[in-house]
């Protein structure tokens, strides 16, 4: 037995309430080293004269990857204290009891001593993850304001060009604003969708807005107050949730508080609202030339024109949790993207989680983080993160088939056990977005490659995002042109492609509590034949999914999918009897 392969931790995604009564226990092992995982557990309080009164509860096997197993129970103690260790068992019968203390051997004597288990004191409901329960509802759509819809020309930039007329530059305007987005809210019920994750709508100078000047007023070129108020009333009139995106690890140099530093130096009375190593910090002066590692002031990248805010300063706390709480308490948002999430402390998002919270329990609280982002997901900052791992995942087998349809199974099921379930339920999953090439560049052009990632995508549990246009075949690489404007020439839309995202998200919104809460379980991964099988289980409710990313049609026999029962396809809504799957196609199975 690999023994430096087994591991638990207590208090983390491996040991934590699920709710106010049920606990989630988890340990890992080396890939196909260990065969079977009991859990020794009591309420450590519980003695007789024959000692401590423990039970015994069978671990299931729920996760591979190329390196580990991973073993779960989920179990109510009843007084919501247990104490626990782990026999495990490896594949030659040779049996270890692993505890707090680590490993010993399994005899009566070492499970006696109370000193070698690991423990969990109380199950407090307070310290368990809870996010707003509408997200697991959500199928989100990102909207690049500046790009979707000129819908009041009298507020268009002086230096605005005709709409779709050229390839956008990164300086370029073409008169998108809040209006436009009201006049095409009936065209994203019609999709299904029913959130919008907007980028930012704050005054700023630039088209994306990322260099804000003052969060307490909507862009001119985007509207007033009252546009973006009617905006949020009428999408809750259709059922759709509006986000906003913070950026508070930076300000705009435009703004007021860092023209007053450009202009007073260390007189200045927002000096301390930045991170200034010397002076002066004018442009072309000591060291600060865009884009330099020089530079004498924290910036975001090496970008003077967006410095850093010093989130620990009292006044620069305030000023942004006034911010936070005015756009949730004025305009009843429903959440809060936050820019450059992993670059401001930890404490400033306690104080902002408390804040946003105190005016709206069930705000949903997102981070950009691009990486592993388990520490701002206890319960107590955000709810989720842009899950772009999963994302580069699926992209890496489907897209650009980088890697093997192993790898990327391996890959999601490592993501997954990152994180407590109920922060899964939630993640943010995308594609694409304004930061990356959109998914048909990425693809080539090649549509259904880009529908096989799609539907993977939608399959899995959290909260699914589409990028303004995929849902009409848009293209575009890199930012900018990534954030073209959007096609409202219907002649010019990809209607089978319009067709495929509606149905998608209806199905989704059909089965959303078993693509949600569902068992994962994966019955085939062919790297050959590039096939991917797995199901989906909750209740009474079992979807089998079945992806070929081949050249050939592939037919496969029911056992090998643990099927059983009479066979549906509820995605072509026929009956089944032999399946077989077209090439570079998928089939979805009830039964």
């Amino acid at each position: 037995m690999e023994r430096a392969a087994i591991y638990h931790q207590p208090f983390s995604s491996y040991a934590y309430g699920y709710d106010g009564e049920t606990l989630h226990i988890k340990v890992r092992s080396k890939k196909d080293d260990v065969e079977e995982v009991v859990m020794i557990g009591a309420d450590p309080y519980v003695h007789t004269e024959a000692g401590w009164q423990s039970e015994e509860y069978a671990l299931r096997k729920v996760a591979t990857t190329e390196e580990h197993d991973y073993w779960f129970v989920a179990m109510k103690p009843e007084q919501r204290r247990l104490q626990y260790a782990f026999v495990l068992k490896d594949t030659a019968g040779e049996e270890v009891f692993y505890g707090g203390r680590g490993f010993y051997e399994n005899t009566k004597a070492n499970r006696a001593v109370m000193d070698y288990y690991f423990k969990f004191p109380f199950l407090h409901e307070t310290e368990v993850f809870k996010a707003p329960e509408w997200v697991k509802e959500t199928i989100w759509y990102q909207i690049f304001p500046e790009r979707f819809d000129n819908g009041d020309a009298s507020i268009s930039p002086v230096n605005v060009l005709p709409w779709g007329s050229k390839d956008p530059g990164r300086d370029d305007f073409f008169g998108g604003d809040i209006a436009g987005i009201i006049n095409h809210l009936d065209y994203l019920a019609d999709l299904g969708i029913n959130g919008i994750y907007l980028t930012p709508v704050f005054e700023a100078s630039t088209n994306h807005k990322y260099d804000t000047l003052n969060y307490f007023e909507i862009d001119p070129h985007f509207g007033d107050k009252e546009t973006f108020r009617k905006l949020v009333k009428e999408a809750h009139k259709r059922g759709i949730k509006i986000m906003l995106d913070a950026v508070f690890n930076h300000i705009g140099d435009k703004s007021p508080e860092w023209q007053d530093v450009l202009q007073n130096g260390e007189e200045s009375k927002f000096v301390d609202w930045f991170h200034i190593h010397s002076f002066p910090v004018t442009p072309g002066e000591n060291g600060n030339i865009e884009g330099q590692n020089t530079l004498s002031f924290d910036t975001f990248a090496y970008t003077m024109h967006m410095p850093k805010l010093n989130t620990a300063n009292p006044e620069v706390q305030k000023y942004l949790l006034d911010i936070a709480t005015y756009w949730v308490r004025e305009f009843d948002i429903d959440g809060w993207r936050l820019d450059v999430a992993n670059e401001v402390d930890h404490a400033f998002w306690k104080e902002f989680n408390k804040a946003v919270r105190a005016e709206k329990e069930d705000i949903y609280i997102l981070g950009e983080i691009w990486h592993d982002s388990w520490l701002w997901l206890l319960g107590d900052e955000f709810d989720s993160v842009m899950n772009y791992p999963f994302t580069q995942t699926i992209i890496e087998n489907f897209v650009e088939e980088r890697i093997q349809p192993t790898k990327m199974v391996s890959g999601i099921s490592e993501q997954l056990m990152r994180y407590q379930e109920q922060v899964n339920h939630v993640m943010f999953n995308m594609l694409d977005s304004h930061d990356t090439a959109r998914l048909l560049t990425r693809c080539d052009g090649d549509k259904e490659k880009a529908k096989l990632a799609l539907a993977f995508m939608f399959a899995h549990t959290g909260s699914p995002c589409i990028y303004y246009g995929t849902e009409i075949g848009m293209d575009g690489a890199d930012d900018p042109l990534c954030r073209k404007c959007m096609e409202w020439d219907e002649e010019k839309q990809d209607k089978a492609m319009l067709t495929f995202m509606k149905k998608l998200i209806a199905f989704r919104k059909e089965h959303q509590k078993t693509l949600t809460y569902g068992d994962l379980v994966w019955h085939k991964v062919d790297d050959e034949n590039r096939i991917v099988a797995f199901s989906r289980t909750f209740g009474d409710e079992t979807l089998t999914f079945i992806f070929n990313q081949g050249t050939k049609a592939e037919e496969l026999p029911k056992e090998e999918l643990a099927i059983t029962a009479a066979t549906h396809d509820v995605w072509a809504d026929k009956a089944v009897t032999n399946i077989i799957v077209p090439a570079k196609s998928f089939t979805i199975l009830k039964g």
